[in-house]
């Protein structure tokens, strides 16, 4: 379980997170929404370990790694995998060997293992025979797809999302977000995504949180969380007055 208690940081002289307390329940898909600059890409540092909070406590599995260094801290992230905005991709690297990175530097395997597992990942994402390409070849929506695979063949328990779709036309953004779902449901790692694209992320996340004003004003279920009386937060997710996401759904996500 992923647990946040009382988290703050201040960037130059701006406090961005006040005080976060946050509850990420495992083996499901949690979406983090929020205004911009609110501070949503800083909290997931705080969760990998990229950043430490000035105060607070970050807890992974009953470990508190707020003030951890060193190897201790790179055995919790062994936990985790990233997936960026741009997917991070190295330009110099084909697909494969993207992909096959995190296998031969990490865990140091070698030759058909690594084959088999690159292999199997690409097939999963739909990238099957595109191993040979390099990023620049790739569309848009197929970095995302080799960025994913190179998060998954870590074969990790938890995923971090920072805004996958970003940059994608509307039905791109949709194949990508229903190839998360089914990734998280196949493997049954734990997912925590920051994400823009509302109505769309009610209708693939088990629980929505909201940050707003350096605190989490608000988690939910993500057919419970459309129910909010909180009037800046029913602002933000409806359009003058009108539901802006066709078909929320009315049961938590099976």
């Amino acid at each position: 379980m992923i647990k946040l208690v009382g988290v703050e940081k201040t960037l130059g002289k701006q406090a961005v997170l006040r005080g976060v307390d946050l509850t990420i329940p495992t083996g499901k898909l949690t979406t983090i929404i929020g205004r911009s600059g609110e501070g949503k890409s800083v909290l997931l540092k705080h969760i990998i370990g990229l950043m430490q909070p000035d105060r607070g406590e970050v807890w992974i599995d009953g470990t508190d790694i707020a003030r951890l260094k060193g190897q201790a801290l790179n055995e919790v992230r062994k936990k985790f995998a990233m997936l960026f905005q741009g997917a991070a991709l190295f330009d110099s690297l084909t697909v494969f060997e993207n992909v096959a990175f995190p296998l031969r530097e990490k865990l140091r395997l070698k030759g058909d293992t690594v084959t088999r597992r690159v292999e199997e990942k690409l097939e999963q994402v739909g990238l099957k025979g595109m191993g040979h390409k390099f990023p620049a070849e790739l569309s848009g929506g197929m970095r995302k797809r080799a960025g994913l695979a190179r998060a998954l063949v870590m074969e990790p328990e938890i995923i971090l999302f920072d805004e996958p779709t970003t940059g994608l036309d509307p039905l791109m953004a949709k194949a990508i977000h229903d190839l998360i779902v089914a990734m998280q449901q196949q493997f049954g790692f734990t997912a925590v995504m920051v994400s823009h694209e509302i109505p769309e992320i009610f209708g693939i996340s088990d629980y929505v949180a909201m940050l707003k004003n350096g605190r989490i004003a608000e988690m939910a279920p993500s057919s419970e969380f459309v129910k909010t009386t909180d009037e800046e937060i029913r602002e933000f997710i409806f359009v003058g007055g009108t539901v802006t996401a066709k078909g929320l759904p009315t049961a938590p996500r099976s």
